[in-house]
């Protein structure tokens, strides 16, 4: 058995085979705040993905895929796709929702619209994609673009399969209020253990897309 120490991560080996094939990899996400195990409650908001060492083909989502706003919230909060997919922003709600990103090659902004309306953008680089409403401050979501087709949502219970994989590469751990962990592994048919440690708030700091603070809220606005 072997155990690697550092950003939260805890790792089991024993007596792991040669694979000359493809393979699963099978783990379970911890997550910890202050302390407690909030796996149960915070393992939605996370994603595990695999990075291989060889060189693999990555296609976009073909169907475009969706954030909804409906209740100030975009929903679902957490979205994973490969570069090349478009996401839709339809608005569900009654009153207006501006949508804006700043995250680097796939910023973007669609302005400003009403319920009924649905508009997309198309996110080509890999990276983490900050979504916010210039309207609402604590409207966030997050998209992870990858340039890997081989990730995974947890379960309730952290647990997490990854199938398919060619060879050794990288793990990432990555969940909104946390760091990023990146794992060298290979082949292996043992159970992985990660720990990440909750620290961020729910809310980042951010301004809005003019670089300003949010404006404070009025009484009577529609928004």
């Amino acid at each position: 058995m072997a155990v690697a120490v550092g950003c939260c991560l805890l790792l089991s080996f024993v007596g792991s085979p040669i694979f000359s094939a493809e393979w699963s990899l099978n783990g379970r996400l911890v997550l910890e705040e202050k302390n407690k195990d909030r796996t149960k409650i915070e393992s939605r908001f996370s994603v595990l993905y695999f990075v291989p060492d060889a060189d693999v083909d990555v296609e976009p989502i073909e169907d475009a895929q969706t954030i909804t706003m409906a209740r100030k919230q975009f929903q679902p909060r957490i979205l994973t796709v490969t570069q090349g997919t478009t996401v839709e922003f339809p608005n569900d709600d009654t009153i207006l929702h501006n949508v804006f990103s700043l995250s680097g090659k796939n910023r973007f902004d669609l302005g400003l619209y009403r319920r009924g309306d649905s508009k997309k953008t198309t996110l080509d680089h890999p990276g983490i994609v900050q979504i916010f409403c210039n309207v609402h401050h604590s409207m966030v979501a997050y998209i992870l673009v990858l340039d890997t087709p081989f990730f995974a949502t947890p379960g309730r219970d952290g647990r997490f399969n990854l199938p398919g994989l060619p060879g050794k590469g990288k793990l990432v751990a990555w969940h909104e209020r946390a760091e990023p962990l990146t794992l060298e592994i290979t082949p292996t048919t043992d159970l992985v253990t990660v720990r990440l440690d909750i620290t961020k708030p729910r809310v980042p700091p951010h301004r809005n897309k003019f670089g300003k603070p949010y404006a404070r809220k009025r009484r009577g606005r529609a928004y």
